[in-house]
């Protein structure tokens, strides 16, 4: 499922169950959640998320793929337990509810070649926010 897609949608694990959602909102779609695709784990440490309801949940998935600076997209397989980090957003004056992927600054390397990167946790790891 590509972001640019408007129909997109992601499958979120949450207390054993999986269900879709819509994955973010895009500039030209009604809502009132934020028109993006990701929430950067900063941002959420920092509360900019706060005032939609943030939910964690852990996204199942075989693989994911990110584009490089020069825009050509690259694959990148997980491993056996492990799952992309989602947050559900909530609007409280509607039924509105999106997931995110919950995004990291890449560590600086000399092969760095994308400007971010999802949130991988593993199956027993917590998926709240810290404390």
């Amino acid at each position: 499922m590509y972001f640019a897609n408007p129909k997109a949608v992601l499958p979120v694990l949450r207390n054993g169950e999986v269900v879709l959602l819509p994955w973010g909102r895009r500039l030209n779609q009604e809502g009132v959640l934020p028109a993006t695709g990701w929430a950067k784990l900063e941002s959420i440490y920092g509360g900019i998320w706060e005032k939609y309801h943030p939910i964690p949940v852990k996204i199942p998935a075989l693989s994911f793929m990110e584009k490089d600076f020069e825009g050509h997209g690259h694959w990148y397989d997980l491993q056996k337990g492990q799952f992309i980090q989602g947050l559900v957003a909530r609007a409280m004056n509607s039924n509105e509810r999106r997931v995110y992927v919950v995004t990291l600054e890449p560590e600086l390397e000399d092969n760095q070649i994308h400007a971010r990167w999802p949130r991988v946790v593993q199956a027993g790891e917590p998926s709240r926010r810290r404390e």
